[in-house]
């Protein structure tokens, strides 16, 4: 008598996922949710003064260079797996299916502290940036804590029921406001450098180098903050219309929409802050302190709504990408159950939606309470973000060629390039941390102990419900469904 087989079957009769609406979006909203992540407009307006005022605005043209330089190897590394796996959880699933369950679930967890963390400074930003259009136009002496708080609160009811209402409508509206964002940012640069070199600014200033090699290496590690997020598609592989088509070529050109926009905006800002006061160029948010000055409150206005909506897009792409992450943990059972259920008319995963926002607005209004300006907890959430991020990225690419390997498709140059990649964000994560030694621990110290609780989770499931480590990985598997009616004359 022969035993029976344990092969997976290589079609499945239900998939991991489904509750989910499949293969829906276009290509269109996926890369509406990619560049929204990344939040190119206000990113514009906000990063490269951080760069230029310790890198110069040569240096900053740099590192901003190399900053995409390290984000298209991310991205080279992350569209091999792209290509074969419909994966709701995006890089954390990708990660256990390379280096294991063990190394995917705080991978999963460092993704959920970047998408979180970003949401809340775009809930932030939101309710500083509208409350503060009081303030130019006069309306108000100064940005009232609570005007902020109430403005973000509303921001956060209209995500949370825009999210669940439909992916479909959330990446629509979310392009729709992203494209409308970029459009004033775009505007306005364009404005100001030809307001800047009529009235004779120095065009040197966009080509001067400050600082050292330290200063650099940090300046590339600030310009990667601005890239973050181009990944967050992987977490609609599954109702991707085309997954293996759409999400590899989303997450290929997002870093370079991204990168076009910001090389635009470096040498534009050099200028316009060349000759600026020291308390201008030292503003959390320099272009729009900088039209203050010059009495341009209208346009001051329209920059801060510009970088609002932004934020905003920023904020429903982030959540989304994050829901799907606990969406996946859900199921698999190494988080709540409830995180897994979906709405029976709307398929998105409500209750994962509903838990997050309530975090995601009730922390920067604790924070805001606590007297923490709102230009410092900006910092602290996308400093937090970042490091998320790019905790995620590093086991990311060190899982694709492990991947194709169990799989057979591993080639030299995949190993090649995901150790080059690899040992490249290592080098970026050392010299932040050595920064933090010199500047705070705070933050860092905040990443570490969140993501020594993920690994000290990991190891207890791994001793009292290894199971459940077992499930870790799931993805929208190939359903009867998908498969020619008929087999096709060759």
């Amino acid at each position: 008598m022969t035993s029976p087989s344990n092969k997976r079957a290589l079609v499945a009769a239900r998939s991991p996922v489904q509750g989910l609406p499949r293969r829906q979006l276009s290509f269109i909203p996926v890369f509406a949710q990619s560049v929204a992540a990344v939040a190119p407009s206000g990113g514009a307006a906000v990063v490269p003064a951080l760069v230029i005022s310790t890198a110069g605005g040569g240096g900053a043209l740099a590192a901003f260079v190399c900053a995409a330089v390290v984000i298209l190897l991310v991205s080279a590394c992350l569209r091999p797996m792209a290509q074969r796996m419909a994966s709701v959880g995006g890089i954390y699933s990708y990660t256990a299916r390379g280096l294991g369950p063990t190394a995917a679930v705080p991978t999963g967890w460092s993704a959920i502290v970047g998408y979180a963390t970003v949401g809340m400074a775009g809930l932030l930003a939101v309710g500083t940036y509208l409350s503060h259009i009081a303030v130019t136009s006069g309306l108000a002496r100064g940005t009232p804590t609570g005007a902020i708080v109430a403005v973000t609160v509303v921001a956060a009811t209209v995500a949370t029921l825009v999210m669940i209402r439909g992916i479909r409508i959330s990446a629509w509206i979310t392009l729709l406001v992203e494209c409308v964002s970029i459009g004033l940012v775009g505007a306005l640069l364009i404005l100001l450098l030809v307001t800047s070199t009529s009235s004779g600014a120095p065009v040197a200033a966009a080509m001067s180098w400050d600082g050292n090699a330290q200063s650099m290496a940090l300046s590339v590690v600030v310009a990667v903050s601005a890239f973050v997020g181009f990944e967050s598609s992987t977490t609609l592989s599954g109702e991707a219309r085309q997954p293996f088509l759409t999400v590899p070529r989303v997450i290929r050109w997002t870093p370079v929409a991204a990168g076009a926009l910001y090389l635009i905006a470096v040498p534009v800002q050099a200028i316009a802050l060349a000759d600026t006061p020291e308390a201008v160029r030292e503003s959390a948010t320099p272009l729009v302190t900088l039209l203050v000055s010059e009495g341009s409150t209208g346009l001051s206005a329209i920059l801060d709504l510009g970088i609002a909506a932004s934020f905003f897009a920023c904020t429903l792409a982030s959540v989304n990408a994050l829901v799907r992450v606990l969406f996946c943990m859900g199921r698999e059972g190494v988080a709540p159950a409830g995180l897994g259920h979906t709405h029976p008319r709307f398929q998105t995963p409500a209750y994962a939606i509903a838990a997050s926002m309530l975090v995601i607005t009730a922390v920067p209004i604790v924070v805001l309470l606590a007297g923490v300006s709102p230009d410092q907890g900006l910092r602290m959430f996308l400093t937090l973000a970042a490091c998320g991020y790019i905790g995620s990225y590093v086991t990311g690419c060190l899982s694709a060629p492990l991947l194709l390997r169990r799989i057979g498709e591993s080639t030299p140059a995949v190993w090649v390039l995901g150790v080059l990649t690899t040992g490249i964000l290592l080098f970026l994560v050392i010299n932040a941390v050595i920064f933090a030694v010199t500047d705070g621990l705070v933050l860092i110290a905040v990443y570490a102990v969140i993501m020594a609780g993920a690994v000290l989770y990991t190891l207890t499931l791994r001793r009292l419900a290894p199971h459940r480590l077992e499930s870790v990985g799931i993805y929208d598997e190939t359903q009867r469904t998908d498969l020619l009616p008929t087999v096709p004359f060759r």
